[in-house]
Order: C-alpha cells, then structure tokens, then sequence
C-alpha cells in the first residue's frame, strides 16, 4: 500500500471518529449503566472486592522492570504494585491524582538549608517479600545505584542532576573500604533520611516519588539483571518473569495493609503479555478477552471508529486529556539541521492536521502549537509557525530552506518506535507533507524498549545515521512546567552513553531559565519563565509539536475502583479490581 492510500485511510479513519464522537456526546451510555467518560472524573465501579485476575498487554517491551531505569509514565504506575517510592501520586481520580501524598515515608519532606536538605521518615513494619524489614539505608541504596547512568541508562537523572554528588558515581564503584556509600546521603537511624543537594529545589518532593526511591536490598542486587526479579515492598510480587514475552504478579505475603495508605491491592493476580500486536490488544479488549493495554495509548484508529459507531461499546470508553505533548524532535546534531532556518523549514511544512489525523482525529487529541499542554499550570498557547488551517505553510518553508542555503530541499531519516502505528502514520504523514518542498524523509522504525537507549537516545548512533527527525512523546514527570520540560529541553541531562529524552536541545540560555525557574519562590515568576523556554525553543525549532494527547481508553465492564490519574495520564493501575 502506499503512502498516499495509508495516509487517506487514516484521514477517513479520524474523520469517521470525530464526527460520531460529536454525535454521541459525553453522555453516550448503553442499556448496562455504563458511560462514556464515566471514570474521567470519578471512581467508575467502586468496590473494596478481593480476588480475580486482571489481564494486560504491551504492544512493545518493558524498557525495564528495574525501578532504577523504567522510564514509561506506565511503568511509574504499574511499578507502585510491586514497590513503595518515599512519596506518590494520590489515588483518587481527576486533578486530585495530581496531589502527592506520603507512601513509604511518614509524611512529606521536611526543607532546610534554604531547601537544599531534605528529610523523611519512613514508616515502620513494610517487608520486602523475603520477610526483611525495610529501612532507610535500602533506600539509600536504591537511589545511589541509580545514578549509575553505565548500568541503567534509561532512568531519570534529577538525582544525579541535584545531589551533591562530590565525584560518586555508583555503589558498584564505590572506593570506600568501609562501604558508607553516597555521603549527600544520610541515614542516622532506620527511619530517618536525609538528602543534601548541591543546589537549592524547593520541589524536592517531586523528586521523593520518583521509583529511584523503592528500596532495593544491597544483598539482592545483581545490577542490570536486577530487572529479573526485583524484589518487592509493595503488595505484589514476581511469580513469573520472561524478559521480552511477559510476567505475572502474585500476592507477597509480607505485605501489611497496615503500613500502606494507598493501595487496596483488590486482584490476586496481575498477568502482563509483552510484544503483542496494538490491534490485535484492541480486539481482545472489545471481545472482553483483555482489560488494559498497558500503555495508556488508547485504541488504534480502526478500533476507534468501530468503538464510537457503536453506542454500546462507546459507553465502556474514557478519553482523558493529559499532561503529553505526541511531537517529532529535530535533531540539530545532524546536517544540514544544525542550521536553524533548515529546522524553521520543517515547521512550516509540516501538515498538522495529519498529525493530528495519525492518531485518530480529535479524540486523539488537540492539534498542538508549542510544548506546554493546558493541563500544565501557567501554560500559554502561541504559534509561531501558522499556517492556513494547520495544513503546513509551503512558501514560508521555501523562504527559511532558501535562508539555509538548501533552496531544493535536502534528505534525512525520520525514526519511530516500531510498536506504536500512530507513530508510523506521522512518519508517513511527515513524509508527505515535506516532501512538498523538497525535503525527502527516508522512515526507519526502531524497537520501543531500546529507542532513548541505543538508537534515537544515543547521540552518536542518531547522529552517524542521520536521524534528523525523531518520532516520540512526552508526559510530564510531574504536572508543573520543570516535571514537564527539564528532562526534554536542558543540554546538561543528554548523556553520550545513551537513555536521552533530549534529542538535541542545547542551548545555554534554556538551561540558565531552568536554573532561574528552580530558586524561583513565586509561583506565577517560576510560570512566566517555564513559559519563556516555550517560547525559546520553539524559536530555535529543535521540536516539532503535533498532538496535545488524549487517548480512547476501553475498558471492559468486569475491570472495578476504576480511575483516571491526572498524575499518569492513564487509568490509576494500583487501584482497580475485578469483578467477582
């Protein structure tokens, strides 16, 4: 099939959708009692009900199951089955999943020092699944074995970004002959920690629930095969585990329900299948067979359109907004990109309104202007690049590729991670629509698990293979402007050893507002500067916007304690149930 008839397909796909979806309404609701929308806002099937299995299937792989590297908003909220992070997300529906709340740790962080010291408790009696009782120093631990960037270069870097390291790298290296680890660490007692930065954070909590902070036993670390069977704080453990096909959760036994606030830990089992196909995961969801695709990316286009046709089936649908921007980074590491006026090109002819169509019109989301989506606090919507009816601005493009000293165009390679298909129809859909001005795309997809860790993430292989444009998607660390931005935009995060989010952003300036937006006590002054690194890298073109996401989410009517996250994007997957 080519191209042109793939692109048409979805264009009509995305059509159908947003004409049906305006013809339901939000109140579309079946002969059941279900709802559309009806776990956006509010606890969908409440029930304190123990028991049954809850079926899931990722259409790629695990990046990793190690805390310590997982990098997937889906990971974050499934890893809060099988681990405790100091602090979390509230498990409550809506914004109020946004708020966080004290999980491992007694309460939040206690600042001193001008917020450059921060200090926990944690709570007393959680055992890790062997019967060991929890402390602080195995919280120690966890986080200082993540800094090892060599052995898990794919997790986030605010630790190594922010602790006052004083030159230690990783536990595995530690020279010390008595082994008392990171000294930006302390833990004078087995309730007590306490984090010293270099730098004053007054967000430290953010930092707190980062999965980094799941407590790993030093005797039960093996390193990079610790994602075979990490060890668990929370109320499930490994039963099985295959790398690269699938695992099962079963209940840990050492875990107290007293000691836990958040979790209900209602099913016995969890059973995640690996490396499925995305529409064969949507015919399993709708014929019941299946409860969750993993993700949180919704349904693929076909499935879309048969879901909204049809009252019945639309009713048992959600689709949230969230904190996630779909967009295409331009890689000014790779010629001619290194000039900016090339990189001005690309955004000019663009399609937009294809992109939005690859992810299936406008219940995949908004069309997208600049970085920040609305949900952000202190987002402001501009366009700099305008074109009639988002279509792409063909003469502005000639007039930046003529000021780039390429007036017939030029060839790079757009990538994409193989398992998702909207990301395959952007490529082809980026593809087209440049190629109207002379810039020729060859698409090259790359598997999901390894795509910041070998290939788009590593700035040497995208480089050496002119991955000029990268196909990717953002959701937000957090929902403020730094949870969101820093690990895309700041030059000092993008390691050479690979496992980047930041394909290319370098730019002085950005990281100067970042640092000014991180000692910024004002709420609306830390706003306005998050909003002036919007608009300075889109200036300086290194990122494509496409979508602000949203996602149809189908969930099958046995699946109970049902919720969106406004904190994951995606259904809160410690909360639910099953129907019994």
């Amino acid at each position: 099939m080519t191209n042109l008839r793939i692109m048409a397909a979805v264009a009509v796909a995305a059509t159908l959708v947003t004409g049906l979806a305006a013809c339901g309404g939000s109140g579309a609701s079946s002969g059941s009692g279900e709802q559309f929308n009806a776990a956006v806002a509010t606890v969908h099937r409440p029930s304190d009900a123990k028991g049954g299995v809850i079926r899931m299937a990722n259409p790629g792989d695990w990046d990793s199951l190690d805390p310590a590297e997982s990098y997937y908003s889906y990971e974050w909220d499934f890893a809060r089955l099988f681990g405790r992070s100091l602090l979390t997300f509230a498990p409550a529906p809506g914004k109020d999943g946004t708020k966080l709340v004290p999980d491992l740790a007694t309460g939040m962080g206690t600042a001193s020092d001008g917020d450059k010291t921060w200090t926990y408790h944690i709570r007393t009696g959680v055992k890790f699944e062997d019967g060991t009782t929890v402390t602080t120093k195995d919280v120690k631990y966890a986080v200082e074995r993540s800094l090892d960037k060599t052995v898990f270069p794919d997790g986030p870097t605010y630790f190594n970004d922010y602790l006052d390291l004083k030159g230690y790298t990783s536990p595995y290296k530690d020279p010390s002959p008595d082994k008392l680890g990171l000294s930006a660490i302390e833990t004078p007692d087995d309730t007590t920690i306490v984090f010293h930065l270099s730098r004053a954070f007054a967000g430290f909590d953010y930092f707190a629930m980062l999965p980094s902070t799941m407590p790993v036993e030093r005797s039960k670390d093996s390193g990079s095969d610790y994602k075979k069977h990490v060890v668990s704080s929370g109320p499930y453990m490994f039963g099985t585990n295959t790398l690269g096909k699938g695992f099962t959760l079963v209940r840990n036994p050492h875990w107290d329900p007293k000691t836990d606030p958040v979790r209900k830990a209602l099913p016995n089992e969890f059973d995640v299948s690996l490396n499925v196909n995305a529409d064969d995961i949507d015919q399993r969801l709708i014929a019941g067979d299946l409860d969750f695709e993993i993700t949180g990316n919704g349904l693929q286009a076909a499935a879309q359109g048969k879901v909204v046709a049809d009252q019945r089936l639309k009713a048992n649908a959600d689709n949230p907004s969230s904190a996630r921007l779909w967009y295409t980074a331009i890689n000014g590491d790779v010629a001619p990109l290194d000039n900016v006026h090339c990189r001005q090109a690309v955004e000019y002819a663009a399609d937009r309104k294809s992109y939005q169509a690859a992810y299936g019109g406008s219940l995949g989301g908004d069309v997208a202007s600049n970085l920040l989506p609305p949900v952000i606090p202190g987002a402001k919507a501009f366009n700099p690049y305008p074109s009639p009816d988002n279509t792409g601005d063909q003469a502005k493009a000639k007039q930046e590729l003529q000021a780039c000293g390429k007036p017939d165009g030029f060839t790079t390679t757009i990538s994409y991670r193989a398992e998702r298909p909207k990301e395959k129809n952007v490529a082809e859909a980026l593809q087209q629509s440049l190629s109207k001005v002379g810039i020729q795309l060859t698409i090259k997809p790359f598997p999901q698990n390894d795509y910041g860790k070998l290939y788009a993430g590593k700035p040497d292989y995208a480089k050496n293979n002119n991955l000029g444009l990268i196909v990717y998607g953002w959701q937000a660390d957090w929902p403020e402007g730094f949870g969101f931005l820093s690990q895309i935009v700041d030059s000092r995060v993008i390691r050479a050893s690979g496992g980047n989010s930041n394909f290319g952003v370098k730019d002085p300036a950005v990281d100067a507002l970042l640092d000014q937006a991180t000692t910024t006590e004002d709420t609306a002054g830390r706003e306005k500067l998050y909003d002036q690194i919007d608009q300075k890298v889109m200036a300086d073109a290194y990122i494509l916007p496409g979508v602000v996401a949203k996602a149809l989410l189908y969930r099958p009517s046995k699946v109970t304690n049902l919720f969106v996250s406004d904190g994951y994007g995606m259904y809160d997957y410690a909360a639910v149930g099953v129907q019994q």
